[in-house]
């Protein structure tokens, strides 16, 4: 069964942000720094909804102007079998914008083009075929 997990979007000033959702109410809860990828991810949520509904804060480094709701960046949710599911959708016509080579991540585009990352629930599985050996097959 699925699980929502967050809701990305990308900021060019964390500090005001995070000022913002404490406003309405979010905490951070946790946060992760990438020196090699040059990116900070900020997780907020209101008191007692961790790891339920949250907020994903997205911080390049590097500026960038964003421009045609790319701001927003992806709803995510948690499924049980990361491989049945990609192959579920696939089967449907869902193209797999970027396959789970990693039993981990996978990411998929709604009909309207809305990005939807999906995470395998607990430790990533081993890799599997075909999935291991996909090349990146689109944007995500």
């Amino acid at each position: 069964m699925p699980r929502y997990l967050h809701t990305m979007i990308r900021v060019s000033n964390p500090e005001d942000t995070i000022a913002f959702f404490n406003l309405i109410g979010l905490r951070e809860v946790r946060r992760h720094t990438s020196e090699q990828g040059r990116f900070t991810l900020i997780f907020l949520a209101c008191p007692g909804q961790e790891g339920i509904a949250e907020v994903e804060l997205t911080h390049n480094w590097d500026p960038e102007e964003y421009s045609g709701g790319r701001n927003f960046g992806h709803l995510a949710y948690e499924v049980d079998d990361i491989y049945e599911t990609c192959q579920r959708l696939s089967d449907a016509g869902v193209p797999i914008n970027r396959p789970s080579r990693d039993g981990w991540m996978a990411f998929v585009r709604t009909p309207d083009g809305i990005s939807v990352e999906l995470l395998q629930s607990g430790k990533a599985l081993p890799p599997q075929e075909p999935w291991a050996s996909m090349a990146n097959i689109g944007e995500w």
